[in-house]
């Protein structure tokens, strides 16, 4: 039977009970952590739920692989980024940590910003940060990519428009 034939709560049902044992299975594979794989799993499904429309899965397997590897390359992503602040933190001198609920929305906040750089092409995403974080010139971001100066400008003013119309 199609998903069309089904009614939406039928259809995740059926899709819940046919597939969550078999997701789980895969995430626990990939994470090698049952309980954060039976977390992702339910992350999963909860997005499943959310799609509009349920009625274009032809192959749920493959609908659910997709969502989930999303899932877990945006957690591996977000340990990276918590990694890279903490090792930064370190850093620090001790008058200087801050407490435990600032570094929680500082992590938060860089979370924010790594998705919003995240829906950038490689190279705007690379001139953007080599400019705003290294302080580097259009000139010597050009030489440094290999691209000319024309380019560098128009990536940075894609990379501002965009950043703009996030804060909307």
């Amino acid at each position: 039977m199609s998903a069309s034939e089904f009614s939406r709560t039928d259809f995740l049902n059926l899709m819940y009970v046919s597939h969550h044992g078999w997701l789980v299975g895969w995430l626990r594979n990939k994470l090698g952590c049952p309980d954060f794989a039976a977390d992702l799993a339910q992350d999963t499904f909860l997005r499943v739920m959310l799609a509009r429309e349920y009625e274009n899965i032809r192959e749920p397997r493959a609908y659910l692989t997709t969502i989930a590897h999303g899932l877990v390359v945006n957690h591996w992503r977000r340990l990276d980024i918590e990694r890279a602040y903490l090792e930064a933190l370190a850093c620090q001198p001790e008058p200087l940590v801050p407490s435990p609920e600032q570094r929680a929305l500082i992590l938060e906040t860089l979370y924010e910003i790594d998705a919003l750089l995240g829906a950038l092409s490689p190279q705007v995403k690379s001139a953007f940060l080599l400019s705003q974080i290294e302080g580097l010139k259009y000139e010597d971001i050009a030489r440094l990519i290999g691209v000319s100066l024309i380019t560098v400008k128009r990536y940075m003013k894609q990379a501002f428009l965009h950043c703009l119309a996030s804060m909307d």
